[in-house]
């Protein structure tokens, strides 16, 4: 059969395995913006159900259509019946960065729900704005960029915010979670069928719901169904109305920083396609990612979205194109009707979690296979500023269950051990610190020491501008500080590293 006449099929039966995972992720993010919208921005219902899930539901309909069909394309091109769509869905980092350091200290200054989400709409955005320009250089930057400073990272976020996040959530749930986990386990550790067919992600959530009801956190529920119609609402107005507003401004330290730490994360997971076995071509892949966070504000959503992390977990689980067209039908539903509640009702989240760990361990595990084997110290040492990052969350989490902050209780109290401020610092810009740190890795095992330097010079300029350890500590949280020479110690110390490697550079070449 010649590449042109090859036509794969729409839908496979693996497919519905990748689809369950895909929207339970989804889903944990749609909680997240009702509550979190809801409880701190004390947005009324009419803004998040009428306006913000119809406007996510245009981005993530198009995303995933979009990415599907160019999952089809790749396979056309190739020949080839098992490439895997690229994973898409609302960007959790900018979800938690645009709440917390954007429209929370809006409506803490205006009491005005309204005018924070308007300020939201143009941090969406200008998020997309950015991405979409940045799709014009970033095969640039993919291209001098080590695999293993690449992965690393990815293998950073899934080690921790994927696999250690939700292997508390199942054993915090074990009569709910575990044996969903353990099926999702036979299923694509071993490889083992079920009964009729049936794909094991379904078995799982199915076993997991069932327990849910009998044993664990459903007991004493009722479950009700709600409908109620809410179609995209041109948001033109609105955002052009904040736009031409001067208090964005204030906020575009934020802004521009989400914009870029989501194309660099999205130039990780094309990377990580590739190892996969998928090529993606970097320019339209960034540039749907870009237009859909664009469309999402144009249509009344706060929250960017992004190529999602996980696509070789997917891949191994047998999923092709539809997995992610079926996502974006399934998750467009949900946002348009008002069911989402009703969904949540019926399925413990739980009883689906088991499919995302084993995504994290799946990404973890590409970091080191698909890597030269002598470049794993250096994916071992990408893989460290994701630990603080992830250290320092459970930290400020912990402050806060106590009725705390890290703002009121400051750094000193935790002395030395640990070192609060080095925690802090890596967490601040980890994906570049992650990326760096791994390439100098990378270029000191190969013996290209100019490399190492050009490296260190560049997490110099980083440090400079503040995109890296710098912070301040503000009542909302850490926040990025910007400006000339931003983290001085560290601008200084990267550039006696690239000194450093320099002279280790000459050294070598007379020896």
């Amino acid at each position: 059969m010649s590449q042109h006449s090859f036509n794969p099929p729409w839908f496979v039966r693996k497919d519905l395995d990748g689809f369950f995972g895909l929207m339970i992720d989804n889903l944990i993010q749609l909680i997240l913006i009702v509550s979190l919208c809801r409880e701190l921005i004390h947005l009324p219902d009419s803004y998040i159900f009428g306006r913000i899930l119809p406007g996510a539901a245009v981005s993530i309909l198009v995303g995933n259509v979009f990415y599907a069909w160019q999952a089809r394309q790749l396979a056309r091109e190739t020949g080839r019946e098992d490439v895997t769509a690229l994973p898409y869905g609302i960007n959790t980092v900018s979800l938690f960065a645009f709440v917390f350091f954007i429209m929370l200290p809006i409506f803490q200054e205006t009491k005005d729900p309204v005018w924070a989400w308007k300020i939201g709409l143009v941090a969406c955005f200008l998020n997309g704005v950015i991405e979409i320009i940045f799709a014009f250089i970033a095969e640039s930057v993919r291209r001098v960029t080590p695999r293993a400073a690449l992965l690393s990272a990815l293998a950073g976020i899934a080690i921790t915010f994927i696999s250690m996040d939700f292997t508390f959530k199942i054993f915090a749930q074990p009569l709910v979670a575990m044996v969903p986990m353990a099926i999702i386990f036979v299923a694509y550790f071993s490889h083992q069928k079920f009964p009729l067919g049936l794909p094991g992600g379904m078995v799982a959530i199915a076993v997991g719901t069932l327990l849910g009801w009998l044993l664990g956190t459903m007991t004493g529920k009722t479950w009700n169904l709600t409908y109620a119609l809410a179609m995209p609402v041109f948001a033109g107005g609105p955002l052009w109305e904040a736009l031409s507003h001067p208090a964005f401004l204030n906020y575009f330290s934020v802004i521009f920083p989400m914009g870029i730490f989501n194309v660099v994360g999205s130039l990780q997971n094309i990377e990580s396609a590739e190892a996969a076995g998928d090529r993606y071509r970097t320019f339209p892949s960034l540039m749907a990612n870009g237009v859909g966070s664009v469309a999402a504000a144009l249509f009344g959503s706060v929250f960017p979205t992004t190529i999602y992390i996980g696509h070789p977990g997917w891949k191994r689980l047998g999923a092709r194109s539809g997995y992610s067209a079926l996502n974006g039908l399934f998750i467009a539903f949900l946002c348009l009707t008002g069911t989402i509640q009703s969904v949540l009702g019926l399925i413990p989240l739980e009883a689906g979690i088991g499919i995302l760990l084993y995504i994290g361990i799946i990404i973890v595990a590409q970091s080191f296979q698909e890597t030269p084997k002598e470049h794993a110290p250096a994916v071992a040492l990408g893989i460290v500023p994701a630990l603080a990052a992830w250290g320092l969350l459970m930290v400020e989490t912990g402050l806060r269950v106590a009725g705390k902050s890290l703002y009121q209780v400051g750094i000193a109290p935790f002395g030395q051990s640990p070192a609060m401020h080095g925690v802090i610092s890596l967490q601040q810009g980890f994906i570049f610190t992650s990326m760096i740190l791994a390439a100098i890795g990378v270029a000191l095992i190969e013996r290209r020491f100019k490399t190492a330097s050009l490296w260190s010079l560049a997490a110099a300029l980083l440090s400079a501008v503040g995109i890296i350890h710098a912070y301040d500590l503000t009542p909302g949280g850490i926040a990025n500080r910007f400006g000339l020479l931003a983290a001085p110690e560290f601008f200084l110390g990267y550039l006696f590293l690239a000194l450093l490697f320099f002279a280790a550079a000459l050294y070598a070449k007379k020896a």
